[in-house]
């Protein structure tokens, strides 16, 4: 699968420490990891998957140039915030760490594209599946696990 972590990040580590640990589980359970390629969030995801041996993707806001170290896979798309469509439409499944403004975007488009979105966060949309740790998200993503409240 193509697996997509969302969510911002700016000065909160505990959010880099998630994003850093779901990174990882996507990578140990076979799966290519996408983000939005920058920092923060998106740069633990991908250290973390990078850790564990597996295939980053990172669909950049702008030139490919600006990626993180971590991406293996850079696309430079030079289309801002609408990169987030490419993003959700890229990825199997989407996985929402906490966030503001672009994550929510993230998550509509999601949602409205009819992917499975697992809430990994603090999120309280109607549609999304919670997950209480990276491992659960991930059985939760692949069907091996049934979401607690099956829709929030």
């Amino acid at each position: 699968m193509q697996v997509a972590v969302v969510g911002a990040g700016e000065y909160e580590e505990n959010r880099c420490t998630l994003a850093r640990e779901m990174g990882r589980k996507i990578a140990e359970h076979g799966h290519v990891l996408i983000t939005g390629g920058l920092g923060r969030v998106m740069e633990a995801a991908s250290e973390g998957a990078r850790e564990a041996g597996g295939v980053t993707v990172g669909i950049l806001p702008g030139e490919k140039e600006t990626a993180n170290p971590f991406v293996t896979v850079a696309i430079g798309t030079g289309m801002g915030h609408g990169r987030n469509a490419i993003i959700v439409r890229s990825a199997d499944v989407v996985i929402a760490l906490p966030g503001i403004y672009g994550t929510l975007s993230e998550i509509a488009l999601a949602l409205k594209m009819d992917k499975k979105v697992i809430d990994l966060g603090d999120w309280n949309i109607e549609g999304m599946l919670k997950a209480e740790s990276p491992e659960e998200a991930m059985l939760i993503a692949e069907g091996k696990r049934a979401a607690k409240s099956e829709e929030k």
